[in-house]
């Protein structure tokens, strides 16, 4: 039996891939804790007898962490470090610290955005994990931007010198141990990074606490059924491209069914105006849905993305910003969806790009192929597997 400590951020995107690997963990008789700033998060997450060390560190979306609704690109990318992920690795670092002490881990488990935790292990000398849910930094996305990737790694360099070991020289978010890549080459395409820490494991996707209750007796098999997300960060800037959903998908009832979650009621709808073919609500049982999808519009956001294709889904994506541009870039060059632009698309237009994912067999044939090479990765599994041997201090050899 090994003790493993999850450092991840207040972030559900980022939180549900390392519950479903800490799932697997437990089945296998290892003891767990977790470290973040938002323990509530993590119990309604991975369950409500998880063991959490609470950690300080900003609420995204409050504060000084409210990002402009109009920034993106560059601008959005030092925000993102600037507001949330380089303050939530100074704040966290001590309760992660704290945590070690008191759960004493045979191996430590770091969210890519959570830098805290790979910082910290390097100074106390414990073996840790790369937890990277996301697949767009296998890219390199700031090969164009020499300025911007000069800035980030003077950040990174400034984080270390405050929490980490000022000696070490790793990339803090990329273990020099182990780094499990939720996804696959045949997504992120022919130049993903590789080094032989990389494990590409797949999407790690379990079942998850109970949702709401859903209507499944509304779901007509004579018609299309298209999902639309754009994840839980997003209410604030969604409003228009969920309405332009909404009249692209009416116009196209008589062989379409939509499901809509819309968590922040941008769309302002009642109860009454849900009828038999639409149907909005603040949460939706994806996973379950997925099962019987036949196409999704999304954010790009890489759980989504990844959670879809996982069920050979064809998408509709439409980048807002951080990563989502990158992920977007993937299923396009992969051949399993259509982009569209966020905040110019039109409902003719959208409704258009539905149509080719629906009925264009290639999109679905690329998808499929993803799907296979999901599958075949491993997911939560493969990566208990590489976890359990890091632990034990096998030769990484092993792993492969």
């Amino acid at each position: 039996m090994s003790r493993f400590l999850f450092v991840v951020p207040p972030l559900v995107g980022h939180i549900n891939p390392a519950a479903a690997v800490a799932t697997e963990l437990a089945s296998r008789g290892h003891e767990l804790a977790w470290a973040c700033a938002d323990p509530a998060l993590v119990r309604r997450l991975a369950g409500e007898s998880a063991r959490v060390f609470p950690c300080a560190g900003p609420v995204p979306g409050t504060g000084e962490g409210i990002r402009p609704p109009d920034i993106r690109g560059p601008e959005a990318l030092k925000f993102l470090w600037e507001a949330f992920l380089a303050p939530l690795a100074e704040q966290m670092a001590p309760g992660v610290a704290a945590a070690v002490a008191e759960f004493g881990p045979d191996a430590l488990v770091a969210d890519q955005q959570a830098l805290a935790g790979g910082l910290v292990a390097e100074r106390l000398g414990i073996p840790w994990a790369t937890s990277a849910t996301t697949s767009a930094e296998f890219t390199d996305v700031l090969a164009g931007m020499p300025k911007v990737a000069l800035w980030l790694d003077e950040l990174l360099h400034g984080l270390r010198a405050g929490i980490g070991d000022p000696s070490g020289t790793a990339d803090p978010r990329f273990s020099p141990h182990l780094v499990l890549a939720f996804s696959t080459p045949e997504l992120v395409g022919p130049e993903a990074r590789q080094g032989e820490q990389i494990r590409w494991v797949g999407p790690s996707i379990a079942p998850r606490p109970a949702a709401p209750d859903f209507p499944w007796d509304w779901l007509d098999p004579a018609r299309s059924l298209v999902l639309v997300s754009l994840g839980t960060a997003n209410t604030d800037v969604g409003a228009r491209f969920l309405t332009e959903c909404v009249t692209a998908l009416r116009a196209r009832t008589d062989r379409v069914q939509a499901v809509i979650a819309d968590p922040g009621n941008a769309l302002d709808a009642a109860p009454e105006e849900q009828d038999k073919d639409l149907l909005i609500l603040p949460s939706i049982p994806q996973l379950p849905l997925l099962e019987r999808a036949d196409a999704v519009v999304s954010h790009a956001g890489h759980n989504t993305v990844c959670e879809a294709l996982w069920h050979g889904v064809p998408l509709v994506v439409a980048p807002i910003r951080d990563d989502q541009p990158v992920i977007a870039g993937q299923v396009t060059g992969a051949g399993a969806g259509i982009r569209v632009r966020f905040g110019r698309v039109t409902a003719p237009k959208l409704g258009a790009a539905i149509d080719a994912v629906l009925h264009e067999p290639d999109h679905r044939a690329a998808a499929g192929r993803i799907r296979t090479a999901f599958r075949a990765a491993g997911g939560s599994r493969a990566a208990a597997t590489h976890l359990e041997l890091l632990a034990t201090g096998a030769p990484f050899k092993e792993t492969q």
